[in-house]
């Protein structure tokens, strides 16, 4: 495992997991430079121990540097898995009988589930997959709780992987035990951002906001179900972002509908100015290999251009043998992509704002794109919300926030484009324009003289966007 270079700027952001192959202050800062600004913690594996030690190797590392860290808590939510197998790996062949059972110990003749009414669910002829589709079965007989199957596609299969059976006859609950206390357990460490998995209506997420009393944190509602895909416009409602997970998605719909979902799903997330992650699968390869496939480039290249606002490696950073280099890899598409994407991107909607700081956001990035001299947008924010309708814009300048609250800061890491920094609470108009100002300046990311145009409430402290102002850095404060 080589040692990581300075990643290229990249205005889509990097989630990268951690796990077995990066816990460890060492592995983090590498993958920070490597160019990660988002951690995700997988509470489906490893113990509290492990997740706790995850979150405080990135708060450690961001007292480090100078630039917000996020940590992303990713639920179990409502998935089915095997229970042990023996062998382990066990392995299917065409043709043989298999039985998914209420308990008990695993065998040659099958294996336990996690969970008991699973035999409730299914019918005769439907279709179970294993392992995110590399192993198929066919439900043939169904009595006293067990589930007998022919496998139809052969594989190896591990002990504790996935079941896949149709998402909208799962009697499982959206919000499951295990979720409860993950979500406990992910709110006393302070984490930023919720993973919901295997969301289905708009009211699983309204029901996991409920548990959270009053320490709310944005939730991410993954999208890995046919009843989520059918739901999506209220899922949108209801979320804080989006994530494409890709490898559940991919097993309960036909390969083929994949790739065209992705586009309009990330079109309707965009239009909702709601962030939103592609995941599952973007550099695979490189678990085992120093380099992607010419392929997987392409994936991360076209999520890129589709206007994704994070891509997420998985297994790539978690167990992989160059998290580095997979890290790095992605950034360095990524900002290729950014930089020569011209006419193939996806176009910025046209302004159909109808509130007040919406409509300023789009005419912020009107002006920073037509306006040649024009080479950052900058922005006060509290809640982090102008920042959010002004990654959501795609505008062609970054976008420099400044931002007083800690959280804020590292939530605002999963908006395109967003550059979150510490500022302090302005008494006046006049002072936010000038902490504005100096903090471009002290961090050297924009010269003086140069062109810049701002956004932020004013009077200073109001609630609603309603300033576009251009200042040339460095010029007195009127």
């Amino acid at each position: 495992m080589s040692s990581p270079s300075p990643a290229l700027a990249a205005r889509t952001k990097l989630l990268c997991t951690l796990g077995p192959a990066t816990n460890t202050p060492a592995f983090v800062r590498g993958l920070i430079a490597a160019g990660a600004s988002i951690f995700r913690v997988n509470f489906s594996h490893g113990t509290p121990a492990e997740h706790a030690r995850a979150v405080a190797l990135v708060r450690e590392a961001e007292a480090e540097g100078d630039r917000a860290l996020a940590v992303l808590a990713d639920l179990p939510g409502p998935k089915v898995r095997l229970g042990s197998m023996h062998p382990d790996p066990f392995r299917f062949t065409p043709g043989q009988p298999f039985e998914l059972r209420p308990g008990g110990s695993g065998d040659d003749l099958g294996a336990s589930t996690t969970y008991a009414g699973l035999a409730g669910d299914l019918r005769e002829g439907d279709r179970v997959l294993l392992a995110d589709g590399a192993v198929e079965l066919v439900v043939t007989a169904i009595a006293e709780g067990t589930v007998t199957t022919e496998c139809l596609r052969g594989g190896f299969v591990r002990s504790g992987q996935g079941v896949n059976v149709p998402a909208e006859r799962l009697g499982l609950p959206a919000v499951t035990d295990r979720d409860r206390e993950g979500l406990a357990r992910a709110l006393d460490l302070g984490v930023d951002l919720i993973a919901q998995s295997f969301v289905r209506v708009a009211d699983d997420l309204y029901e996991l906001r409920s548990l959270m009393g009053d320490r709310v944190v944005p939730i991410v509602a993954k999208i890995e179900t046919k009843p989520a895909v059918e739901n999506i416009d209220a899922i949108l409602e209801a979320t804080d972002a989006l994530m494409v997970a890709r490898g559940d998605l991919g097993v309960e719909l036909p390969m083929e509908q994949i790739p065209l979902l992705q586009k309009d799903l990330l079109r309707r997330a965009l239009s909702a100015s709601r962030p939103v992650v592609v995941a599952t699968q973007m550099l695979e390869s490189m678990i085992r290999a120093p380099r992607p496939t010419r392929a997987e480039a392409t994936d991360v290249a076209n999520a890129v251009l589709d206007g994704a606002d994070a891509i997420m490696l998985s297994g790539e950073t978690a167990i992989g043998e160059y998290p580095f280099e997979a890290a790095a890899a992605a950034t360095k598409i990524a900002a290729a992509v950014e930089a020569r994407a011209g006419d193939y991107r996806a176009a910025r909607p046209g302004c159909r704002h109808t509130g007040e700081a919406a409509a300023v956001a789009h005419a912020v990035a009107d002006v920073a794109t037509s306006e040649a001299e024009v080479v950052a947008i900058t922005c006060y924010t509290e809640t982090g919300r102008t920042a959010r309708l002004l990654s959501a814009e795609r505008p062609l300048s970054p976008i420099y926030a400044f931002i007083p609250d800690h959280q804020v800061r590292r939530v605002n890491t999963l908006n395109w484009g967003v550059v979150p920094i510490a500022a302090e609470h302005p008494d006046d108009t006049d002072a936010m324009i000038a902490l504005m100002d100096e903090g471009l300046r002290r961090r050297s990311l924009v010269a003086p003289g140069e062109l810049v145009v701002m956004a932020a409430a004013s009077p200073a402290g109001r609630t609603t966007t309603n300033m576009l102002k251009f200042h040339q850095v460095g010029s007195p404060v009127r």
